[in-house]
């Protein structure tokens, strides 16, 4: 059986409830790490069932300008309710993405949104490359497949690695804190501009 002090400060920790938080605990049998690790995966299971559900129609338009003063970005950042859009963790998300997007220049916000003539140019570039390797179709559209992953990485925002942690992408990011509200949360569009 969870303590209550244990589960406060998993509910801290986490900011997740404290029904889950005791039984994320009683679950883990009282290992307080590996009950963040059951609180993390059950809170990604609801972040993507959350993403499909629900509309975010409040939030923030967000600007950075790099201290050089020579780039900046303007985001917007959407959620559900005004309640998270005032949030510090919420704040600290769309300045995270604004630096993200000013650093690592993405052109499209996802795979989606990459327009089908850019994709056809890149594949075509790829299979120009492997035109002289004398491997089987399958093969080379394999290597299509990484490379266009490889591709999304770099010129998608949801897809880059996030800079401050190059584990999380910057999709993985948004999870997190959609994980931690229980809202959905979502990317509505970004402009950079450079001098």
């Amino acid at each position: 059986m969870a303590d209550l002090e244990n589960v406060t400060k998993l509910r801290e920790q986490t900011g997740a409830g404290m029904v889950d938080c005791k039984k994320a605990l009683d679950e883990a049998a009282g290992d307080f790490d590996k009950a963040v690790e059951l609180l993390r995966k059950k809170g990604e299971a609801k972040a993507i069932k959350k993403m499909a559900e629900r509309q975010a129609k409040d939030g923030i338009v967000f600007s950075y300008i790099h201290s050089n003063n020579k780039a900046g970005a303007m985001l917007e950042l959407l959620c559900e309710t005004d309640f998270v859009a005032r949030t510090d963790d919420f704040k600290n998300l769309a300045r995270d993405l604004a630096m993200q997007i000013v650093a690592m220049s993405p052109q499209y916000l996802k795979p989606e949104a990459v327009p089908a003539a850019v994709l056809e140019k890149e594949k075509e570039i790829y299979r120009e490359q492997m035109k002289g390797e004398n491997k089987p179709d399958a093969v080379k559209e394999k290597i299509i497949e990484g490379k266009l992953t490889k591709f999304f990485s770099e010129v998608c925002l949801l897809n880059q690695p996030f800079i401050k942690d190059e584990s999380l992408t910057i999709d993985a990011l948004i999870k997190q804190l959609v994980a931690k509200t229980g809202e959905k949360i979502e990317v509505g569009g970004f402009a950079r501009f450079q001098i």
